[in-house]
């Protein structure tokens, strides 16, 4: 996962910015580019009814070189530091138009937007804008906790089986962006796999009621095997390695939690051709259960040279 450029989308009128925060501790370690994203929107400079065309186009022409000039302020502090940055301030709404918008025209290596957070819940409150990326953004997005960052260690929610869903390349994509990330940024990497076998009550088949113990070790022998023949693929220490029995949706807010993870990869995929169609259902509970930042990858598209 080559960082040279990073987008990032900036929360108008806010001084605190997890998202600029953290574009920062990943620029100083790998010396990429900084893309400022401010989009701005007034619903009163919509009001046809209020003000003519020519004056909409002023108050909006307006607006938006005080949101340039609150841009450079923001910026100035990092420039001091030597890194490059750009900025560019837009007009319009719903925010991840705009922002998916501008990811066509750079195609960055990521793209970083915080999250709500609340204090209460100690976890992520994803907002429309971000289930929106999720669903449409393809390049990485990096979704910013607002809680104190460490920096430490990352884990890589792996799923050899894909019975949430999800394509065998995206595994792959995981492990590699995984292995990649803890290298450039010296991060301790953890890749994790959960599996559960269906449970007793829930068996249909007599058969296979009367055998249960059978299948559970059947199902466990199963996902040991799928797990190991993944992770052979690559030069992988086995303690950084995790086969642990239990929903996912349960295991990783946990396991997070345990081991002190800072960023947590998942991959997740659009389904279905409507604006409103739904990720993995996994994916989208364990997605506002975390209480760490999230990286969320999408496959990558045929042809890439990356791709298994």
């Amino acid at each position: 996962m080559n960082l040279q450029q990073l987008l990032v989308v900036i929360e108008p009128q806010q001084t605190h910015q997890p998202a600029l925060e953290r574009a920062l501790w990943l620029a100083r370690k790998t010396r990429a580019k900084l893309h400022l994203l401010l989009v701005e929107y007034n619903a009163t400079l919509e009001a046809g009814h209020l003000f003519d065309t020519a004056m909409q186009s002023r108050g909006r022409a307006a607006w938006l070189e005080r949101g340039m000039e609150w841009l450079e302020e923001l910026a100035a502090p990092v420039r001091a530091e030597g890194l490059e940055l750009h900025l560019d301030v837009r007009w319009g709404r719903p925010l991840h138009k705009l922002v998916l918008e501008k990811v066509a025209e750079l195609v960055p290596d990521l793209v970083l937007k915080a999250t709500v957070h609340d204090s209460l819940l100690r976890r992520l409150l994803l907002t429309n804008s971000c289930w929106q990326l999720i669903r449409h953004c393809p390049a990485p997005l990096w979704l910013v906790h607002h809680a104190q960052w460490q920096g430490h260690s990352l884990c890589a929610a792996l799923d050899p089986l894909h019975s949430a869903d999800k394509p065998a390349a995206l595994d792959h994509q995981l492990i590699r962006a995984a292995s990649e990330l803890s290298r450039q940024l010296g991060m301790h990497a953890h890749y994790l796999h959960s599996y559960s076998a269906l449970p007793r009550t829930l068996m249909f088949d007599a058969e296979l009621l009367a055998n249960y113990d059978d299948y559970v070790a059947r199902c466990a022998a199963q996902h040991r095997e799928a797990f190991a023949q993944l992770i052979d693929q690559y030069p992988i220490a086995t303690p950084n390695t995790h086969l642990i029995e239990g929903f996912a949706e349960e295991v990783l807010p946990r396991f997070v939690r345990e081991q002190h993870v800072d960023l947590l990869l998942m991959g997740a995929i659009a389904r279905g051709h409507l604006d409103t169609a739904l990720i993995g259902h996994t994916a989208e509970r364990i997605l506002e259960s975390v209480d760490c930042d999230l990286l969320v990858l999408k496959p990558e598209q045929k042809g890439s040279a990356e791709q298994q």
